[in-house]
């Protein structure tokens, strides 16, 4: 049985539709809510631009993020959430204690002789988690060093 689209069976959807669904009154009222949909559509566009600019113009005054958003893979609105929630990077002495910060670190549920599973904690700044999982996925996608490191990694099964 074919079952790909064709002209034909559009051409009968269309003629269906017009007589089954829908109302044919009130046309001029769906087109002004429309109308208002696609404008604030727009306004939040033009927002979000501005809001996005004004990250950027922030990031220019951090010493060190022009060096971080050299890294491919790293953008603007997810450096400015890694800074906003982790804040100065240098207070960290190792990458180990801001993913401690985050919450991201490996922990393991024991008790005397009971032995439990290694997992991830969970139990720091979920923003924050969020924004490093952004960035390592970006990472992982985007720059062929970090694509190479996972790839090890999986095999690893780390």
């Amino acid at each position: 049985m074919k079952r790909q689209p064709g002209i034909k069976k559009a051409l009968s959807l269309i003629d269906l539709a017009k007589h089954s669904i829908g109302t044919q009154q009130a046309h001029d009222a769906y087109k002004l809510h429309l109308q208002q949909l696609l404008e604030e559509y727009d306004l939040a566009t033009t927002q979000l631009e501005r809001v996005e600019q004004e990250v950027a113009d922030v990031l220019k005054q951090i010493p060190f993020a022009k060096q971080l958003l050299a890294i491919k893979g790293i953008s603007d609105i997810t450096l400015a959430g890694i800074l906003g929630e982790a804040g100065d990077l240098s207070g960290f002495a190792h990458g180990n204690s801001l993913l401690r910060h985050a919450g991201l670190h490996l922990v393991e549920a024991s008790s005397g002789k009971w032995k439990g599973q290694v997992v991830i904690s969970k139990r720091g700044r979920s923003r924050l988690q969020r924004f490093l999982y952004l960035a390592t996925m970006s990472l992982v996608m985007n720059n062929p060093e970090f694509k190479t490191l996972h790839a090890i990694n999986e095999r690893r099964r780390k």
